[in-house]
C-alpha cells in the first residue's frame, strides 16, 4: 500500500472494545458527532459496506470509498473498492480518513499514521469489537469530558505511531 500521506483513524471505542451494536454506534454524544465532522471535512473516508449503510445518508463535503467484496454492490455516492490498495488509490494524494467498521481497522492498522480515537468511559456490550492500539502508538493529545445527561464521560485522544 502507498504510505506517503497521512492515513487516520476517527473512531469511537467504548472500555470494553465496543464500536458497534447492531449495525449502530451505540452512543449519540453530540460532542463527539461535531468532532467526527471536523476531522474528516474534506477529506476522503475509506469504511466497510456495513459502515456506509448505517450512515444517516450522504456526509456533505467529504468523498465516500466503500470497500466490499460485493463485486456486485452499488450505491448512490459511493465509490466502490475492492482491494485496500484500489481504495486508497481512489482516495488520491493527502490525508485519508478512515471510519470503520472493526475489519477496515484491522485493514488499514498496519499503515496508520495516527489515530483519532473517542474513549467512550463506559462498558456498552455492544457486538462490534475493537482491540485497543497497541504499544506502538503513543499519546499526544488527550480532552477529557465528564458524564453529562444521558452521555457517558469520554474523551477525545490522539495517538502517533511511535515506531
Amino acid at each position: 500500500m502507498n504510505t506517503g500521506r497521512e492515513i487516520v483513524f476517527v473512531v469511537a471505542r467504548a472500555q470494553d472494545g465496543t464500536i458497534g451494536q447492531n449495525g449502530q454506534v451505540p452512543w449519540k454524544i453530540r460532542e463527539d458527532l461535531r468532532h467526527f465532522v471536523a476531522l474528516t471535512q474534506g477529506t476522503p473516508m475509506i469504511m466497510g459496506r456495513k459502515t456506509f449503510e448505517s450512515l444517516p445518508g450522504l456526509l456533505k463535503g467529504r468523498r465516500h470509498i466503500v470497500l466490499t467484496r460485493d463485486r456486485e454492490w452499488r450505491a448512490e455516492g459511493a465509490e466502490v473498492a475492492h482491494s485496500p490498495e484500489q481504495a486508497m488509490d481512489i482516495a488520491g494524494k493527502g490525508t485519508i480518513s478512515i471510519i470503520g467498521g472493526a475489519e477496515i481497522y484491522d485493514l488499514f492498522l498496519p499503515c496508520a499514521s495516527r489515530i483519532e480515537l473517542t474513549e467512550i468511559h463506559e462498558e456498552t456490550g455492544g457486538d462490534t469489537k475493537m482491540d485497543a492500539p497497541g504499544p506502538d502508538w503513543r499519546e499526544i493529545a488527550r480532552q477529557h469530558h465528564p458524564a453529562e445527561g444521558k452521555n457517558p464521560a469520554f474523551s477525545f485522544v490522539t495517538l502517533e505511531r511511535s515506531t
